[in-house]
Parts: structure tokens; C-alpha cells; sequence
């Protein structure tokens, strides 16, 4: 859950299989791969990570504390945020199992007034995000003054439910706080229980976790820590946000330790049944027959070609991650309590350690000239783009609206995408022709069809410093989220909440781009003739940005 929603900016973290490593060296790789982004003096970060129910790691870096130089330690609580979710699926898969309610049960039979605009939306459409409902946490009405109201769930609901709905159920997967609000709902409905009562009988006390919480802000939890977030170059104490708004979306607490357990529940049939979990790992099928890695409350995915699954989690002064191999039985849990550093891919580079396979690449020598003939626009059956490019010696990648990468040499017709952990290869026809390039990562391959489009080439002017001195300001893009947009050196940069400087690149007076990030920004002026919005264009959106 993005309660802090990341900017479209930010950067990815990131094979071949190494020796197997020995308990001494598993320790000193993560130790340097944790140590490496945590330092001593700054908020910290607990890690776990075990192989059935032996611990392989445990440890705790960087501050608990900051005003109170607190050590971190790893038996400390924290916000886990969308990891809330898969308890959330858990508990509806449990009522299923009872007989109490059904996947295809319309959300009508539990709130006969939700408007639904003529549709069917099912209990299935809310776990798998494809409802088309809209998530209150993207909603510009949902303000910082707003996050500080305490809610009831009944008045939640009524927050975002007389919104028009972005879609037609099953026709998109769009990630969606506002469905398990609605879920949270359900189970207190037919369980006759609250949902924070509910997850701690059904499933914190039966299952032994003792430092697991529903996150009530009035109540004193042993252990429980702060949370941080970047102000500058310095930290200071995340935004308030009242716990009874992410309710069965994110408010959940939880322990490395107590993570560790209920993973090892689930997969042991002791939350629901094989047959349940089985449901909850499959992926989503849209009506158009795309597939997508996220089931209910879990994504899947692989780490070094093992089958895995998990989620990850966000919100105000939070980041958490875990992962989980069923057939090797590791799992890997990585707790933060600063939202300023993505936690991106250390779960499965702490899994692939942990594997005896890390990720690893070793460049291959290359003809230089070769490399332009890689340079095209590929699309994918879903109608993604992925543009490779040949610049100053070097190829890079790029999707629409996302982050440019350099592509590193590894073997015949094979790169490395740098800062990641994707892999692309290339396909040749009977002729030496390269026809297609197929995508690797933590998911499901994508294979991108090379198309004769053209690349767009973006040329930059320069522009006096009369005309960049009109743009300075704060921009408010979504709630708890702007752009900063300031003058230095002669050019414009923009700092997303959270995130690094970009260069802006002027193309006009008006409209600028990022050159390492598929993105642009347009301003406009009001009546009176003064800068009063920007327009970003990333990803096929356009999104307003309000000058404050």
C-alpha cells in the first residue's frame, strides 16, 4: 500500500548462477549489501532470512530511533502497509472455505446501495485490483488534512464510493486501496467480528505471533517503532496518518520474526487450505486474456528461475518486502522505517544469496559497430513499447514512461539491463535478421515484436534564465505527493516527494523532458498571464500538477 504515493519518476533497483555460499560468506554478502544502503546514523532496517525454520539471517541496521539514537534491532514492530493485504485475502478465502460468502458474490449482496454503474463487481474483481473502483489514496480530495481525520469503516466507504469507476470490471488491473477497504467490510459483515479483532483471533493468537498488531494509534505496543521520511538532505518524522484509514488495506504491525511465521503458516495449509492458497497464487486473467502476476494479496513471480510469491508495502515512514520459495522453503523479509530509499529487488537478491545463486553478470566483449542493429521500438502483444537505442557507443532500453537503462553485453544476442534484475534476449530469423527481444525478470517473460516505428529524437534548446525564473514552485500531483521545481545552473530540476533530482531539458518555452526517464512537463498560465499548473505526460497519462 502507497500511502506515500511514488512518483512515476523513481528509479528500479537490480544472471548468472554463482557458487554455492557458505553460511559465513551468506553472512558477510548481505551484511555488505545492507550496510551498503543503510548507514549507521540514519533510520535503520530489520532483515530476516531463513530456510524452513532455520534462521539464516537476523539482524538490524541503522537507527530505530533518531531523536533517542536508538539501535535498530530486529524483534522491533513495524507499520508493514500493504503487506496488510494478504491477510486481508487470507481471511476472505477462510469465510469462503466456511461457507459464508463466495468468490462470485456481487459486492451488492453486502452493500445493496454501493453504486456500481450497471456493472457486476465481485468479491474475486476486489482481491485481483480489477474492479475499476477508485482508490481513495489517489484521489485529490484525499488531502493532508483529510489523512488526519479518523474514519469510521461505514464513512471510509463513503469517501470514494460515489466516484465514478476508472473501468469496467476485468478489463484492467489497476492496484486499489478503495477494494480492500471494501473487503475489510465484507469480513466484519459475515464474521460479525471487526477486522482487527478478527486477524488477531483467527489468526495472531492461534499461530503463535505474539508482536502483531492492527495498528491502533492510541495504544501502547511494546516495541513498536517510528517512522522517518526525507526532508532535504535530512530526515524528519513522516506525515501523520490516522490507522483507521488503511484499515484492511496496510494497518497492520508485524515483526520479522512473526512474518517469518506466517509465511510458514500459510504455505503449511494452517490459514487455509492448499486448495485456497492454490486460488489466492493464480494469476489474473483479464477479460481481453492477459495475464497478470498478482493473485489475491500475493504477487508471483521467480527469483533465479524458483517459483516465488509475496508482496511488498508502503506507507507513511514505512517500506517493507518479503518473498517467499515454496520449493526451496527461503523466505526473506526486509522491514524500513523510512519511506525514502525503494526497497526495489533486495528481497530476491537476499533470496537468490540465500539460493546458493546470486545474481551476478559478467560482461562479453562486443564489436561496437554491431550494436546499432539492435536499435528499433518493439511492442508487446498487450501493446507495451520498448524502445532500444544506440547512443555514444552504448545501447540503452527504455519502456514507455519509464526509466532509461543501459544494456550491458553477456552473451549472443543477450544484455543485461544495468540497476535491475532483467535480462533481454534477442531473436534472429533464418536470414540474421533480429525479429523480436524477449524480456526475463522476476515475472512472466514478455516477448516485444521488433516494429519499423520510429525512434523519437527530442532536441534540446537553451532558454534564458527570464523564462526558467516563471516555472520555480511546488506542484501538488496527487495527495502527499508534488514536484519541486527549481532553477540551478542555468537549468530547470524537478524533485519528486521522495525521490532524486532530474534535469529538465527544454524543448519550447514550455514544455521540457527528462532524458533518463520516458516523461514530460508542460506549464501553463493562468488569465493574468503567470505559471499556475504543469501537465506531466508518462506512461499514456496526463497528470495536472497545481502550483501551491
Amino acid at each position: 500500500m502507497k500511502f506515500n504515493l511514488c512518483f512515476l519518476f523513481v528509479l528500479f533497483l537490480t544472471a548468472s548462477a554463482g557458487p554455492s555460499l557458505t553460511a559465513q560468506t551468506l553472512e558477510q554478502q548481505i551484511d555488505k549489501k545492507i550496510s551498503d544502503t543503510y548507514p549507521a546514523d540514519g533510520p535503520g532496517v530489520a532483515v530476516l532470512v531463513a530456510k524452513g525454520d532455520k534462521i539464516l539471517y537476523r539482524k538490524g541496521y541503522g537507527k530505530a530511533n533518531l531523536e533517542l539514537d536508538l539501535p535498530m534491532k530486529s524483534d522491533y514492530v513495524f507499520r508493514i502497509g500493504s503487506i496488510t493485504k494478504q491477510f486481508t485475502a487470507a481471511a476472505i478465502l477462510k469465510l469462503v472455505e466456511e461457507g459464508k460468502l463466495a468468490l462470485c458474490d456481487p459486492l451488492t449482496k453486502f452493500l445493496p446501495d454501493y453504486p456500481t454503474h450497471g456493472h457486476t463487481i465481485t468479491v474475486k474483481n476486489l482481491l485481483n485490483h480489477t474492479s475499476g473502483i477508485k482508490s481513495y489514496t489517489g484521489m485529490m480530495k484525499w488531502t493532508d488534512e483529510v489523512r488526519r481525520r479518523d474514519f469510521t469503516v461505514d464513512s471510509l466507504i463513503n469517501f470514494f464510493k460515489n466516484e465514478p469507476i476508472d473501468f469496467a470490471p476485468g478489463e484492467q488491473y489497476r492496484y486499489n486501496n478503495s477494494a480492500y477497504i471494501l473487503l475489510g467490510f465484507i469480513i466484519e459483515k459475515v464474521s460479525g467480528m471487526t477486522y482487527g479483532d478478527y486477524v488477531e483471533q483467527q489468526f495472531f493468537k492461534p499461530l503463535g505471533m505474539k508482536n502483531s498488531y492492527y495498528g491502533y494509534t492510541d495504544k501502547i505496543i511494546p516495541n513498536r517503532i517510528n517512522g522517518y521520511q526525507r526532508d532535504g538532505d535530512n530526515y524528519k518524522n513522516a506525515d501523520f496518518l490516522s490507522m483507521t484509514q488503511p484499515y484492511a488495506a496496510g494497518s497492520l504491525l508485524s515483526t520479522v520474526d512473526d512474518l517469518h511465521t506466517w509465511y510458514r503458516a500459510l504455505a503449511a495449509g494452517k490459514v487455509i487450505s492448499a486448495e485456497s492458497l492454490k486460488k489466492a497464487l493464480a494469476p489474473t486473467k483479464l477479460n481481453s486474456g492477459k495475464t497478470i502476476d498478482y493473485g489475491f494479496g500475493l504477487s508471483t513471480g521467480n527469483v533465479q528461475g524458483s517459483p516465488s510469491y509475496g508482496h511488498n508495502g508502503g506507507i507513511n515512514g514505512f517500506l517493507s518486502s518479503s518473498v517467499y520459495l515454496p520449493k526451496e522453503e527461503i523466505f526473506v523479509v526486509t522491514l524500513t522505517n523510512c519511506d525514502c530509499s525503494p526497497l526495489g529487488d533486495l528481497d530476491a537478491e537476499l533470496a537468490a544469496l540465500a539460493l546458493g545463486k546470486p545474481y551476478e553478470w559478467t560482461a562479453v566483449p562486443v564489436d561496437a559497430s554491431k550494436l546499432p542493429e539492435y536499435q528499433a521500438v518493439y511492442e508487446s502483444k498487450d501493446g507495451g513499447a520498448r524502445t532500444i537505442k544506440f547512443e555514444d557507443g552504448k545501447l540503452f532500453s527504455q519502456i514507455s514512461g519509464s526509466q532509461r537503462y543501459e544494456l550491458m553485453p553477456v552473451g549472443k544476442d543477450k544484455f543485461h539491463v544495468l540497476n535491475s534484475l532483467t535480462d533481454l534476449q534477442f531473436k534472429r530469423d533464418a536470414s540474421g535478421n533480429i525479429t523480436s527481444v524477449t524480456s526475463f525478470s522476476r515475472g512472466t517473460p514478455i516477448e516485444w515484436q521488433r516494429t519499423d516505428k520510429e525512434i523519437k529524437m527530442r532536441e534540446e534548446i537553451d532558454l534564458p534564465e527570464s523564462v526558467l525564473s516563471q516555472y520555480p514552485g511546488e506542484y501538488a500531483l496527487f495527495p502527499n505527493f508534488s514536484l519541486v521545481i527549481k532553477v540551478e545552473n542555468g537549468k530547470l530540476t524537478a524533485e519528486p516527494t521522495g525521490q532524486p533530482k532530474v534535469v529538465l531539458h527544454a524543448e519550447s518555452e514550455t514544455k521540457f523532458y527528462v532524458q533518463e526517464v520516458d516523461a514530460q512537463i508542460e506549464f501553463f498560465k493562468n488569465d493574468e498571464g503567470k505559471v499556475d499548473k504543469l501537465m506531466l505526460y508518462q506512461g499514456g497519462q496526463q497528470i495536472v500538477g497545481k502550483r501551491q
